[in-house]
């Protein structure tokens, strides 16, 4: 068997788009921002990936991902997680170790209310790309979103 040390880069040699017959290694220093594997770094189909940091004392503003699917493994710190039950505002704090899925649509806000330590987590996406919707508010699905 013949194995490169370099058969898992990103891109091809000229720099060119990536192949989509091969395994890809993208090293921890060759992230596009956030994204470890999309369609534009990888050439993947179907899935995005990447590692996001959130800062002591932040949140994010409220939003949901459209169709896409979001599983979420944290790697350090203890991020809460809000959405809206339809009945009230819910709260999940996770740790190290744990997994979250956040379901297409679901509006909700990450938080980091730790004062001194930020929050890492690796993030999966049933998209190529990452999408991001804003919205005002935290809200319950109803009807055909929350059939999808």
């Amino acid at each position: 068997m013949t194995t490169r040390q370099d058969a898992g880069s990103a891109r091809g040699a000229d720099g060119a788009a990536p192949l989509n017959n091969r395994v890809h290694h993208v090293r921890s220093g060759e992230l596009d921002g956030y994204a470890a594997i999309s369609g534009g770094t990888v050439g993947s189909k179907k899935l995005w990936m990447g590692r996001v940091e959130n800062a002591p004392l932040s949140a994010t503003d409220n939003h949901h991902h459209g169709d896409s699917e979001a599983g979420i493994y944290v790697v350090s710190g203890h991020p809460v997680f809000v959405f809206h039950d339809g009945t009230q505002e819910v709260r999940i704090t996770a740790g190290p170790g744990d997994f979250l899925l956040v379901p297409p649509f679901v509006p909700h806000r990450e938080e980091n209310p730790d004062p001194d330590e930020p929050v890492v987590v690796v993030i999966a996406r049933t998209t190529q790309e990452p999408i991001k919707v804003s919205v005002p508010e935290l809200y319950q699905l109803t009807g055909a979103e929350a059939q999808v």
